[in-house]
C-alpha cells in the first residue's frame, strides 16, 4: 500500500479530497498478464490517456504515487483559480465607487473562509479524478511508486506490470533556487501555499512569471502586503513587450511593491521574520516578510522512475521525445509537463490524445502541428497563441502587426476596463495569422476565436466577415480585421474606387 499523503489542514474537505484521489484503504488489483497501455502518473495527461484507451477497449493500468488529479486539481489550476476568483470579487467591490455605488464600510476579507471555499471546491471537483471512477471505467489503478524494471515492464508496490506500450506522464513540480538560507528559513510553493489558513501580513513573491504574477496579485487583493522580486526588468519577460507595462501599472495601482531587475543574494531568519537580501541597481537591499512564495519555474518529476532500465533518454528538462511524443524506447511515449515546453493542463490533454493515436493506432500526428494557446490569469488576463514578434524575427519571417487598444473598444470603455490590447501578427503581404496576444479581462475566452482561425487555416480577413455582437470586447478582433482590409487599399485601388464612384448614376 502506498503511503497516504498529508494534506493540511486536516478538515472534512481535505478528507473528502483524499477519499477520492488517494483513498486510505485502497487495495491495488492483481495485475493482468499484460497491458496494452501502462500509464505512469495520474495528472491531466495520464488521466486522459488512461480513460481514452480504456474507452477504446484496451487493457490499461494507471500508476500514481501521490494524488490522482496531479498538479491541476490539487496544487494548480483548481485551487489557484478559486483563490483568484475570491480576490477578483474583493477588487470589484473596492472599485464600486467608480460606478456610482457607495457601499457602507470597507471590504473585509475573511481569509480563512476564502481558503475553506478553495478546499471545498477542490474536494467537490475531485470526484472527476477519483480512483474509484477510473476503476469503474475499466482501468486498473495502482497507488504506489512506479519504476521501470525493463524496456517492457514496470514495478509498483511489489507487483510487475508487463506492457505493450507505456506513457510517462509524471509531471513537474516547483523549482527551488539555490539561494543561501532559503531552506533554513522556509518557503511556500504552489504545493503548500493553498494549505494556509491564516493570512500572512507581508509576503514576498520570488519570480515575475505566470505563477508569481497570478498569486502575487491574488494575495495583494486579499489584504496581504505583497512585494514581488524579479530578476528581469519587466514582468512576464517571455511575453509580448506590450503586455508587461499594462500589468505592471495595474499591480502598482493596487498597492503592490515591485523590485525588478534584482539579484537575490540570500535569506536570513530573525525571529518570526524572514529577511531577503538582494542587489538592485548596484546597491544591496533587504526586505523583511512573514512568508516567501517561490514562483521560479518548474522541474520534471524524473526521480525514482529508473528510466535507464527502460532505455529512455532524458536530461535536466525532462524526458526526451520526438515530434510524435515517442521516447528513445519506441514502445514508450511521454506526455504533459514531463516532456513539454508549455506546461499547461490543456497542452497535457492535447498531448495525451496525440499519444493515444500514435501509440495504439499507428498514428503519425506531430506535436509541432498543434496550435496551443495559453492564458495567464492575472487581471487583466494575458492570452497568447502562435508566434511572438521575436519568434518571427529569429526565424526570418517578415511580419505585419495590427494592434487595437482596449481604450478604442466601446465595451471596454463602458465597463471601465480600458487597460489592455489585442495584437495580431500576420505574415507580411498576406492575411495569414502567425500569432496573437490579448491583454484584457477574459482574454482567455477571446483568444479562442483566433486559435480556431489558425487551426482551420483561416486568415484575418475571414474574421472580418464574422458578425460579432455589439458591444463586446471580442469586437476588437473584428476591428483589427477591418484595419487589415483598409491597409490593402493601395493608392492604385483607391484611384479605381474613385473612378467607379464617379461613373455611378
Amino acid at each position: 500500500m502506498s503511503p497516504i499523503p498529508e494534506l493540511l489542514p486536516l478538515d472534512d474537505y481535505n478528507a473528502a479530497l483524499l477519499a477520492n484521489v488517494h483513498p486510505p484503504k485502497w487495495q491495488n488489483p492483481e495485475p493482468a498478464p499484460s497491458y496494452h497501455l501502462v500509464v505512469v502518473g495520474a495528472g491531466t495527461a495520464g488521466l486522459v490517456a488512461a480513460a481514452g484507451a480504456a474507452g477504446l477497449g484496451a487493457r490499461v493500468a494507471l500508476v500514481e504515487r501521490h494524488l490522482m488529479g496531479g498538479d491541476c486539481l490539487n496544487f494548480g489550476c483548481v485551487p489557484s483559480k478559486s483563490l483568484i476568483r475570491s480576490a477578483r470579487a474583493a477588487a470589484q467591490v473596492r472599485r464600486a465607487p467608480e460606478y456610482g455605488l457607495h457601499l457602507p464600510g470597507s471590504v473585509e476579507v475573511d481569509f480563512a473562509e476564502v481558503m475553506a471555499r478553495l478546499r471545498r471546491l477542490r474536494a467537490q471537483l475531485s470526484r472527476h479524478d477519483a480512483a474509484s471512477r477510473f476503476q469503474q471505467l475499466g482501468v486498473d489503478v495502482f497507488l504506489g511508486e512506479g519504476r521501470f524494471v525493463g524496456p517492457r515492464a514496470l514495478e509498483v508496490a511489489g507487483k510487475t506490470l508487463a506492457f505493450k506500450r507505456a506513457v510517462i506522464a509524471t509531471g513537474s513540480r516547483a523549482a527551488l533556487p539555490h539561494l543561501p538560507g532559503l531552506a533554513e528559513a522556509g518557503c511556500l510553493t504552489n504545493e503548500t501555499v493553498f494549505s494556509l489558513t491564516a493570512r500572512p501580513r507581508r509576503l514576498a513573491v520570488l519570480g515575475g512569471g505566470p505563477i508569481g504574477c497570478e498569486l502575487a496579485q491574488a494575495f495583494q487583493r486579499l489584504g496581504v502586503e505583497v512585494t514581488l522580486l524579479h530578476r528581469n526588468d519587466r514582468l512576464l519577460n517571455r511575453e509580448d513587450p506590450e503586455a508587461a507595462p499594462v500589468l505592471q501599472e495595474t499591480f502598482v495601482k493596487e498597492g503592490m511593491q515591485l523590485i525588478l531587475g534584482c539579484q537575490l543574494k540570500g535569506v536570513e531568519r530573525q525571529g518570526a521574520e524572514k529577511i531577503i537580501v538582494y542587489e538592485h541597481q548596484g546597491r544591496e537591499g533587504s526586505l523583511a516578510v512573514d512568508e516567501i512564495l517561490v514562483g521560479l519555474g518548474r522541474r520534471p518529476n524524473l526521480e525514482g522512475l529508473n528510466l535507464d532500465a527502460a532505455g529512455v533518454n532524458y536530461d535536466r528538462d525532462g524526458v526526451l521525445v520526438n515530434d510524435y511524443l515517442q521516447t528513445s524506447n519506441p514502445r514508450i511515449y511521454a506526455a504533459g509537463d514531463i516532456c513539454l515546453k508549455y506546461k499547461f493542463t490543456h497542452a497535457a490533454d492535447a498531448a495525451a490524445r496525440l499519444v493515444l493515436r500514435n501509440a495504439l493506432f499507428w498514428g503519425r500526428q506531430k506535436l509541432s502541428a498543434l496550435t496551443i494557446p495559453y492564458c495567464i490569469y492575472t487581471e487583466p488576463e494575458v492570452a497568447h497563441v502562435g508566434l511572438k514578434g521575436k519568434d518571427a524575427q529569429d526565424r526570418g519571417i517578415p511580419v505585419q502587426t495590427f494592434t487595437r487598444p482596449l481604450s478604442e473598444v466601446d465595451r471596454a470603455v463602458v465597463d471601465g476596463e480600458e487597460a489592455g490590447l489585442v495584437k495580431v501578427l500576420l505574415k507580411a503581404g498576406t492575411d495569414k495569422i502567425l500569432g496573437a496576444t490579448i491583454v484584457a479581462p477574459h482574454a482567455g475566452e477571446m483568444i479562442n476565436e483566433i486559435t480556431l482561425a489558425m487551426t482551420a487555416r483561416l486568415g484575418l480577413g475571414a474574421l472580418a466577415r464574422v458578425i460579432h455582437p455589439y458591444p463586446t470586447r471580442a469586437e476588437a478582433v473584428k476591428q483589427l480585421a477591418d484595419t487589415y482590409y483598409r491597409s490593402r487599399l493601395t493608392p492604385f485601388l483607391q484611384k479605381l474606387i474613385r473612378r467607379r464612384l464617379a461613373w455611378m448614376r
